[in-house]
């Protein structure tokens, strides 16, 4: 159960290709977007499809994957957990974040 504290478990497709950067450290960090959908039927009757997109981060060996073999449109499913995370704005603005740290990846069949 210790695994289950913080577990996210995404099925989506990725908005954009990842952005993959080496840091100074030595470390590699991709970024990218997922996009979950889900249906479901209103009072009317009518189908309504509610996307929501994450902010996804990967790291190391994961990271890689991401940059060899992902790209926009790919259906993927992910596994990893949530970080809050915030910053202040030169104006004194202060911006929150969630994203999803990922430590698997499946990749599923072609693009869309």
């Amino acid at each position: 159960m210790k695994n289950l504290r913080n577990s996210v478990q995404l099925i989506g497709r990725l908005g954009k290709d990842p952005e993959v950067k080496n840091l100074t450290s030595g470390k590699t960090v991709a970024t990218f977007t997922l996009a979950t959908t889900d249906s479901y039927r209103n009072s009317k009757g009518e189908k309504v499809e509610d996307t929501q997109w994450h902010n996804i981060v990967a790291w190391g060996k994961t990271a890689k994957i991401a940059e060899e073999y992902l790209e926009k449109g790919r259906e993927v499913a992910v596994q990893g957990k949530l970080i809050h995370r915030s910053y202040e704005t030169i104006d004194g603005e202060k911006k929150y974040f969630t994203e999803i740290n990922i430590n698997e990846i499946l990749m599923f069949g072609g693009k869309k």
